[in-house]
């Protein structure tokens, strides 16, 4: 029996959907930790396509549908104060290319320095190393929905069929969507 507290990772993200490639790090990454928190977050500057409740929603249904050993939290605010309030010492990161590093990079730096957290990487599946939440709501107000069906979870287009007039909206209200 170890008297060492108990390894909590942060996996956070808006989630804005949840993709196959977000369950890959997830399925990897759960067996590497004690506790395994998909954290949903918001940011102001990117355009929302559902909102945090029906992200939480539909991450809990996926998660239950893949009988995965991992909670579902939503938080706002600043990542390192979710991640102390809930006693975590490790983010974990997916990393799909080169400019995810630069960026993931820069914020693992500056997260331990001011927060002293630890930041693990794990690059992602193959199939998924070009996806992205901001080219999935692209292609969905593009108008075919079912071709994004490698891509995400079955309950992710489910809701995207459901709300093909809002995914229309988001398209025309931008002409870059946000990841």
């Amino acid at each position: 029996m170890s008297d060492s507290p108990p390894k909590i990772a942060l996996f956070p993200g808006t989630f804005d959907p949840l993709t196959n490639g977000h369950l890959d790090v997830i399925r990897r990454g759960q067996g590497l930790f004690d506790e395994l928190i998909i954290a949903i977050g918001t940011n102001p500057t990117k355009s929302e396509l559902f909102s945090p409740e029906e992200r939480e929603d539909m991450v809990r249904r996926i998660i239950d549908d893949e009988s995965l050993d991992v909670s579902v939290e939503r938080y706002a605010g600043l990542t390192v104060d979710f991640a102390r309030k809930r006693m975590a010492t490790v983010i974990l990161r997916g990393l799909r290319n080169a400019s995810d590093l630069a960026h993931e990079f820069q914020l693992a730096i500056t997260n331990r320095a001011v927060a002293d957290i630890e930041t693990v990487f794990i690059m992602s599946g193959e199939p998924y190393g070009f996806t992205s939440s901001s080219l999935i709501k692209q292609i969905a107000a593009a108008g075919d929905i079912d071709r994004l069906s490698r891509l995400l979870p079955s309950v992710v287009i489910e809701e995207m069929k459901a709300n093909i007039d809002r995914i229309a909206g988001l398209s025309r209200g931008s002409d870059h969507l946000d990841d």
